[in-house]
Parts: structure tokens; sequence; C-alpha cells
């Protein structure tokens, strides 16, 4: 860790500094870098004087001009009135729903705020749930996507001698399946939640750099087996619509921590199929397709992010991370169990996952993990790792395997030795 990041407590005495905190169009990362302090050391201090328990003013949030209440009406729609020293804007009625438990992406906001001068403000914040079509026209359509690509990305921290960085697994959210545990919106309300635990994950890890990896079944899809045309609650536009929108936000996220590079698989679900026929080439895939959408989206947003896609007749991939080869394929190359000897065959053939050290699968909609031996090219001991699901859990695998799958995200690192066991964390 360079000096320019240690904490100083020093700082928690300067006016100006706490003056900074309360100021909304102060970003977290800007306020570090002007007073040498971490932003994690920000982002604490921020939320302790915006509750009121900055140290040395621990009265301030019961001053008469900063009160908070709020009422619930008949009709669900609740009025706040809140923070009288200035007046509110939209980010101050978003991070107020957020406190409070709830996703503000869900919700119609309203605002009234009047100036009264001598730091007198009067606000009130009206918010109301969004409903049916109104709900998921929030998510799916593609302008969506580029409302979200305008969105400004924090700028990120330089590399240090000693590199860290961190893996994020994204595995198998078949977009616009339908199952016991819902469908489509409550698939979007758990990402949601699951980017709200990477984000503090990743703020605590502090990675050098991160690799996002798509190990494919980013949509149900129309022609993956059963009959979809009967669960499926999204037509197949607006599948790859929801999809493309959901992957820019693992990336953009990903982006706002630290310089990222993505890598995608194809995958049976995403694959262009007619039945059971797979057509054209392994890379003719309606999720690599996706992610040369998001990739052009970061392009336009002025991210710095590369992009690793299979060869034109390859189905996996190898990721040079940081100087730790990580290997990804989809899973449906091999039976349950199978993924270590299929690796073996991998590498007697030379083929792209041959010289990699980790070896992460998906399409089982578990976790699973297992010792491959010792890698020959780096001396360092394989590991093969399974990837949770991000979906509403698989019905036909519980069916025919008697296995359950819980939702998660798997993260891990890579140091300089490689492959950091002790790292590894399904959220």
């Amino acid at each position: 860790m360079t000096e320019h990041y240690k904490a100083r407590p020093d700082v928690l005495g300067l006016e100006e500094f706490y003056d900074a905190l309360m100021n909304p169009e102060d970003k977290r990362n800007d306020i570090a870098e002007r007073y040498n302090v971490s932003a994690g050391f920000v982002s604490k201090y921020r939320d302790l004087a915006r509750a009121g328990k900055y140290p040395g003013r621990e009265t301030a949030a019961t001053a008469p001009n900063e009160s908070t209440s709020s009422t619930t009406n008949a009709d669900g729609t609740k009025r706040l009135e809140f923070i009288r020293n200035r007046p509110v804007d939209i980010n101050d009625a978003r991070d107020l729903i957020r406190q409070s438990g709830d996703n503000p992406d869900l919700f119609n906001i309203s605002i009234r705020a009047i100036a009264y001068g001598d730091d007198k403000s009067s606000n009130k914040i009206a918010a109301w749930s969004k409903t049916g079509t109104e709900l998921l026209t929030e998510k799916l359509p593609l302008p969506e996507l580029y409302r979200e690509a305008e969105k400004r990305i924090r700028d990120i921290r330089p590399l240090s001698p000693r590199a860290r960085g961190s893996v994020v697994v994204v595995a198998d959210p078949q977009i616009g399946k339908t199952g016991r545990r819902g469908g489509t919106p409550e698939l979007l309300a758990r990402l949601d939640a699951i980017r709200g635990r990477l984000d503090a994950e990743l703020g605590a890890r502090r990675p050098e750099k991160i690799l996002v990896l798509d190990l494919g079944d980013g949509i149900e899809n129309f022609e993956s087996g059963g009959n979809p045309m009967f669960t499926n609650d999204l037509s197949l536009p607006d599948q790859l619509d929801c999809y493309a929108t959901e992957m820019w936000k693992f990336v953009r996220l990903a982006h706002e921590h630290a310089p990222t590079e993505v890598g995608v698989v194809a995958s049976n679900h995403s694959a262009w199929r007619k039945g059971k026929q797979t057509l054209g080439r392994p890379t003719d895939d309606f999720g690599i397709f996706t992610h040369k959408q998001v990739r052009k989206v970061a392009e336009a947003a002025g991210a710095d992010i590369r992009w690793h896609m299979p060869d034109d007749w390859d189905e996996s991939i190898c990721v040079d991370f940081m100087g730790t080869p990580i290997g990804a394929v989809h899973g449906n190359q091999f039976n349950q169990g199978g993924a270590i000897t299929w690796w073996e065959k991998q590498a007697f053939g030379s083929q792209a996952v041959t010289k990699a050290d980790v070896l992460v699968t998906g399409h089982y909609h578990t976790y699973g993990a297992g010792v491959a031996g010792e890698n020959p090219f780096t001396g360092r001991e394989r590991m093969w790792l399974g990837a949770p699901t991000v979906d509403n859990g698989s019905d036909h695998y519980r069916l025919t395997a008697g296995r359950d799958s819980r939702p998660g995200l798997m993260v891990f690192d890579v140091t300089e030795d490689g492959f950091d066991l002790g790292s590894l964390k399904l959220l």
C-alpha cells in the first residue's frame, strides 16, 4: 500500500474535511486524494457525519434545522421531511430510500425543495412503488443500458508494487426463466442485492485489478430443451436487453473499484440453436454477442476495459490475470463431476485451458472444488472451481439430481504467488 492511501486520523479535526463529507457534490475518491486518506476512511466518516455521529459533533443529528420524519399515506405513498439546512436533490432521495433497506430503482420519486436563506430549507420527498410493466421497463429496454452507461465512473486507484487482483464469477442467470423462486422481477432484485454485497466486498479487498468472468447461460432462450415458451416471462429480445443491462452493471461496478478485464464463454442456453441442434460456430453465441454490445457501451462511456472471448472454433478461454493463468468454460462439455477429467484431456490436446492454474466452470448450478495436480508450466497447484448460480435455482436439476442450488456469486483473489485459496468467498 502506498503512503498516499494511509488513513490519517488527524484530518478528523479539520472543519474543511467535515464540510467536504457533508457536501453531496464532493466524491469519495476526490476527498480521499485531497486529504491523503483511503476511500474506505472517507466512506466510514461520511456515514457517521450524515448520521450525526461524527466525532465531536454527536449532537448534530438532533439540531432543529436538520430534523428527519416520515409518514406513510393510505395509498402506500411515503412522504418524508428531512435535511433542513440545504435543498435536497435526487441523489439525497435515493440515498434515503436505500438507507431504509429498499431499492431506489423500484420507486417513483418526487422532490419539493424551497431555500429560505440562512441555511434553512423546506424539503419534501414522495416515493411510491413502481408496478407491473412499469417495473420491468425500468430494467429491460436497450435505452436503459445506455442510460446506465452515461453514469459517471469513479476514478480508480493506481497499481501498487505488490499487486492483488480479484476475480468475480457470474454464472447462469438464465434471464427470462421462471421457477419456484420467481421470475425476472425476483431475479433483478436478487442481482441488485448481490451487487450491493459485491460493492462492499471489493471495497474491503481493495484489489489492484479485477477480472469479471461470465460463465454463460445469461438467458433462458427458447431452444434450450423442455418447453420454455410456456415458462419464460420475457421474449428473446427482452432477455438480451436485460442481460446486456445487468452485465454492464457488474462490469461498471468492478471498474469503479479497479482497472477491469472481462471474460465470457459460449454456453448451451445462450447458443444459436434449433431444438437440440447447435448452429454455426461455437462462438455464434447470444452471450458472446451480448458482451460485444456491452463492450461498445463501455467504449462509449470512456471506460478502458479489455474483453477476452474464445477463438472462433473454441468454447473455452484462458486469461493471464496478473501472472496467474485462469481458464473458463461453461461446463456443458462434461458430465457432473467430470471437470478435472475433461481438463486433463484438454491439456493433452493443447487446448485453450492447457496452461491454466485455475479452471472455473458453471452449468451445474452448485459450488464445487477440486485439486488437479501440479501445473508443469508454473509449478503451482492446479485448482478446479465450480461456480454457484445467480438465477432463481434450477428446478430441472433439483428434480433430476436430487440436489438444490442456492443462488450466489463466487469471488476469489490472485497474488504474485498465484491463486489465494483463503480469499475464496461465496456472496
